[in-house]
């Protein structure tokens, strides 16, 4: 008997002769494709540069996808088979084919590989796939690991039929249980704020460019995949003042419990004609995603500034603490100093900071977040210093931050666009995590002289770029108008941290401020400066066997991966999460296209924080699809449960959860106590119906 395999060995089952060139099967389901109206891809037989490619005049190159070895062309709709017959009789081109999208989803480009996965049966020998093979021309590659009798093909360039086309009639044959196209579709790329100046914000995440390093961003896209924050973590910044006019510090809840400690009220506002460092620190950490402007690290956390004295006395310590932890501030961000070489904390001080980092937060402690200063010395060690300005420093000298040396205290160092050390930016043992910002010569501020230069003088150019973030709005603060794009220091630094750990808290509102600074520490990136430092001489950019580095601590924080590592906590002790219920059994009619609709309300009087969420509802009602049902949280958050989208049906009885609705992580950390809401909405006229009765499942 013959193996070989002809069109009348093909059974009657299986996809439509005239279909097979637009189904694609996978994973058994029947995906409907359409081909494009002006772009195709090839598969050089050779490397061909970028310069080569652009010069085809059979197409317009547009992109490379490197893993497949494809290359993307467009052309006109009318000339597209013209040139795809010219790219295949190339003979640079092995392989040409259609592009193809998703039916029903234009935006969904689907590029065919050259390669096919065929599952045979266990009963079909070498021979008889050899002959399949040679029927559809196809060259075996490699076997499936893992996977019986199945393996990948190469669709060489005497196939006369595109790889769908071939799956599909190789699932008409009795010997085949599985075949597939290999298929590129874009990964869904992260997600991206549309704020007009979020381009600019290199050190939130970036694809490289003008001295910019590999990865020196803080990945935050990845992060925003599970959370761009919620409005139950607190980020306290404590600075000189705050333009809470500007566009990007508005929003419903943005601004909680603001204090100004130098004029005793709470309006920590910039006088007329002074720059507001704090406006600019605010923004990098928690500037609202509201489509214009910039976007902070965590946009959905809310901002409680306070402005300080101005001194550093016990009692303003006292007051700024006391006044996060008694206004549940989560993270508590703080980019200043002493204005002196030497500063230890005082008992009074020490205990302040040590209270909020253990009894904030209901006892899980706040984060606490502290600048390691812009001098480029120890925050704890001796420097023989020389040639400074009137000698204000000399000799021998013994530098301490108190602030940044607190066991307490995540202690925040800078790098720069090009993953080195900022030329300004402390160092030591105490140093946690580092951070992106811009690059400068060191410097310091002392009462007398203001700012001075530490010495020696660095003669060589410092690269890297500046952070673009909020300023005072018009033509006070930095720069004219409401951004300035060369704000830097350990202070830019340190609100990108706080940001990064508010971030991590609104995926687990449960880790103590222990658990957050671990989890920073062990999840950065270790970038490596092997170059001496311009100033002083000194290597301090590797890391020890303890994986800690006097200039970058444990490493650049990723925010991507500290969120990740936050959720997975949250996970691994899901089942000893506490339960609260509570439920509406009184039944309360619809009104018929009412825009105001109808609410009812399930009253929580536990105060925890949401870490997951049920919603249940029975609804009886003439024409469902006339209806929007939203959740609204006591903090009026406002969560869209059910669109117009259940038609003719007139009874609704389910239940709406974090898996299937992912809308309501939206609620995650939000505080559980008060009035819960359900509220509906008829948008149609004639059809009545009711809301029998509803629940709420809240686990924490």
């Amino acid at each position: 008997m013959s193996d070989r395999i002809t069109s009348s060995d093909f059974p009657n089952s299986g996809v439509s002769i005239s279909k097979q060139g637009l189904v694609l099967q996978r994973g058994g389901e029947e995906l409907m494709l359409e081909k494009t109206a002006n772009r195709f891809t090839i598969r050089p037989s050779r490397q061909l540069s970028s310069a080569q490619l652009s010069q085809i005049t059979w197409g317009v190159w547009r992109q490379t996808v490197p893993q497949a070895q494809l290359e993307i062309f467009t052309t006109a709709p009318a000339q597209l088979e013209m040139a795809m017959e010219q790219a295949r009789a190339d003979g640079r081109v092995a392989f040409a084919s259609h592009a193809y999208q998703l039916q029903n989803h234009p935006s969904t480009f689907v590029y065919l590989g050259d390669e096919i996965t065929i599952q045979f049966a266990t009963w079909v020998d070498g021979n008889k796939i050899n002959a399949i093979a040679s029927m559809h021309n196809l060259t075996q590659q490699q076997p499936v690991l893992g996977l019986t009798n199945t393996f990948v093909f190469l669709v060489t360039k005497q196939a006369i039929e595109n790889p769908i086309k071939i799956t599909n009639q190789l699932q008409r044959l009795p010997e085949v249980l599985a075949a597939e196209p290999n298929i590129l579709i874009q990964q869904e790329p992260h997600y991206k704020p549309s704020d007009s100046l979020y381009t600019q914000q290199w050190y939130l995440n970036n694809n490289g460019g003008h001295q910019l390093g590999v990865s020196s961003h803080i990945s935050v896209e990845g992060a925003w995949d599970i959370t761009r924050g919620v409005r139950s973590v607190v980020v306290a910044v404590v600075d000189d003042s705050f333009d809470l006019n500007h566009p990007d510090f508005q929003g419903n809840g943005k601004v909680v419990a603001p204090r100004d400690l130098k004029e005793n009220d709470f309006l920590p506002l910039p006088k007329e004609k002074e720059s507001s460092h704090g406006t600019a620190c605010a923004g990098l950490a928690v500037a609202e995603e509201n489509g214009q402007g910039i976007v902070g690290v965590a946009p959905g956390c809310a901002l409680m500034p306070i402005r300080t004295t101005g001194f550093l006395d016990d009692k303003s310590i006292e007051l700024i603490f006391d006044w996060a932890i008694a206004k549940g501030a989560s993270v508590i961000s703080c980019s200043w100093s002493a204005s002196s070489v030497k500063f230890p904390l005082s008992l009074r001080q020490n205990a302040a900071i040590t209270r909020a980092a253990t009894q904030g937060r209901n006892g899980k402690g706040c984060v606490i977040v502290f600048a390691a200063g812009n001098a480029n010395r120890p925050v704890n060690g001796v420097v023989n210093e020389q040639n400074w300005p009137k000698n204000i420093v000399n000799g021998n000298t013994t530098w301490l931050n108190g602030f940044a040396v607190h066991p307490d205290v995540i202690a925040v160092a800078a790098s720069t666009s090009l993953n080195k050390k900022a030329a300004y930016s402390n160092w030591g043992e105490n140093i946690s995590v580092c951070a992106p910002s811009n690059n400068a010569s060191p410097a310091m501020w002392f009462q007398e002289v203001g700012f001075v230069q530490s010495q020696p003088a660095i003669a060589s150019r410092l690269y890297g770029l500046g952070m673009l973030t909020t300023d005072q709005i018009g033509a006070a603060g930095y720069h004219p108008g409401n951004f300035t794009n060369n704000f830097g220091g350990t202070s830019s630094a340190t609100p990108i941290v706080a940001g990064v750990a508010a971030l991590v808290l609104s995926a687990n509102p449960n880790l103590t401020a222990k658990q957050v600074k671990r989890i920073l520490e062990e999840t950065a990136d270790k970038i490596v400066d092997y170059d001496p430092d311009p100033q002083l001489g000194m290597r301090g950019g590797t890391y020890n066997q303890n994986g800690h580095s006097i200039w970058f601590g444990y490493g650049k924080v990723n925010a991507a991966k500290a969120v990740q590592a936050g959720r997975n906590l949250q996970t691994a002790n899901a089942s000893i999460s506490n339960q609260i219920q509570g439920q509406n059994d009184n039944a309360l009619a619809i009104p018929d296209y009412n825009l105001q609709g109808v609410k009812s309300a399930i009253a929580i009087n536990e105060t925890v924080s949401v870490a997951d969420i049920q919603v249940s509802v029975n609804i009886t009602h003439d024409f469902l699809g006339d209806l929007e049902i939203y959740l609204i949280a006591p903090n009026n958050q406002q969560v869209l449960l059910q669109n117009r989208t259940l038609g003719r049906r007139t009874k609704l009885q389910t239940t709406y959860t974090m898996r299937s609705h992912p809308v309501l992580k939206q609620l995650l950390s939000v505080s559980t106590r008060g009035r819960w809401q359900l509220k509906i909405i008829d948008y149609s006229p004639q059809d009545i119906g009711k809301l029998n009765r509803w629940s709420l499942v809240i686990n924490y």
